[in-house]
């Protein structure tokens, strides 16, 4: 019999928030609280994979090597990308060990390192817009774009950032493993950070890009290809708001996907925070998913429950 599957989608400041200064004991803890939440879904008898983002860590990362780049050289940004997954899959992975271990739950995890294929004729090549990394000088800015080819834009007044593409994920390179894994009962931790951008060169080889996968997307194709039953996205608010921010403000218990696409041609969803979530959402349901569940972290056992978050189905019925 084959089992249901839940792909959770959560951000990397989930691991490390505004708040914090980045310590490693700090983004440890955090992991230990993730495991919790995520244990849970396990209880309610799903198989499990885990997909996490890695923003802020990524952004930390850049600023250490820029600190450092006249002793030691920068990598680029694909490899920071699988750096940080790495790092932070192990963080993940041991704190759900050992919660599965408190719980007496016998399950093994894998935490993987994944490369996640983009179109290198994809839009976003063309028009650079997601800022990565510190902020530099006038001059510095300057170099970088002359010597490295970089897309620098200034910033609200506090200097020149770097912005990169933000391609649509294609495949899962080894979305064939995932799925064995997730079969055969292990949790797994995949496509951190949306996954390392890889591109396809006409030999079939493959090659790294300089470039970010949004988080929600990969996982909303890794839900598709693994066929889950569930898919949940964990983020800053309860639940979907309709006009949030106005004066009519109202939460969205339930959308059918044509609501919700409806809501996006309206506007509703702003790219930089919900937009991408609900997209992924549609995209899910419009490939046979049933069911999404986009809620905040601390509200995540009331949403599992019917009590709260917003559900994202197919229709009414």
């Amino acid at each position: 019999m084959r089992p249901k599957i839940a792909v959770v989608a959560f951000g990397g400041n989930a691991m490390l928030p505004d708040r914090q200064r980045g310590l490693q004991a700090e983004q440890e803890r955090n992991a230990r609280r993730a495991a919790g939440l995520m244990v849970h879904i396990v209880e309610k008898g799903y198989e499990l994979i885990i997909v996490h983002g890695n923003g802020p860590q990524v952004g930390n990362l850049l600023i250490q090597m820029e600190k450092a780049a006249d002793r030691i050289p920068p990598f680029t940004l694909d490899v920071c990308g699988a750096m940080t997954e790495g790092s932070m899959g192990y963080m993940l992975e041991r704190a759900l060990v050992n919660e599965l271990r408190r719980r007496s739950i016998g399950k093994e995890v894998a935490s993987l390192v994944t490369q996640v294929v983009v179109d290198k004729d994809d839009p976003a090549f063309g028009s650079p817009a997601k800022p990565v990394g510190p902020f530099y000088s006038r001059p510095r800015a300057r170099r970088l774009a002359r010597e490295k080819g970089w897309t620098m834009v200034e910033d609200a007044g506090r200097g020149f950032r770097r912005v990169v593409p933000s391609p649509q994920p294609v495949a899962v390179v080894n979305g064939g493993v995932v799925r064995e894994l997730v079969e055969a009962g292990r949790i797994v931790v995949v496509a951190g950070g949306g996954g390392v951008p890889v591109a396809v060169k006409p030999n079939g080889l493959l090659e790294g890009v300089e470039a970010v996968i949004d988080k929600d997307y990969a996982a909303s194709l890794l839900a598709r290809e693994v066929r889950a039953e569930l898919f949940v996205i964990l983020t800053a608010v309860a639940r979907v708001y309709i006009d949030f921010g106005r004066p009519g403000q109202r939460g969205a218990p339930i959308l059918t996907v044509d609501e919700a696409r409806a809501l996006l041609a309206e506007g509703q969803f702003p790219p930089g925070s919900m937009g991408p979530k609900v997209r992924a959402a549609v995209e899910y349901i419009e490939a046979g998913g049933r069911e999404v569940l986009i809620t905040k972290d601390s509200r995540l056992k009331a949403a599992l429950a019917n009590r709260s978050g917003t559900r994202i189905v197919a229709s009414a019925a």
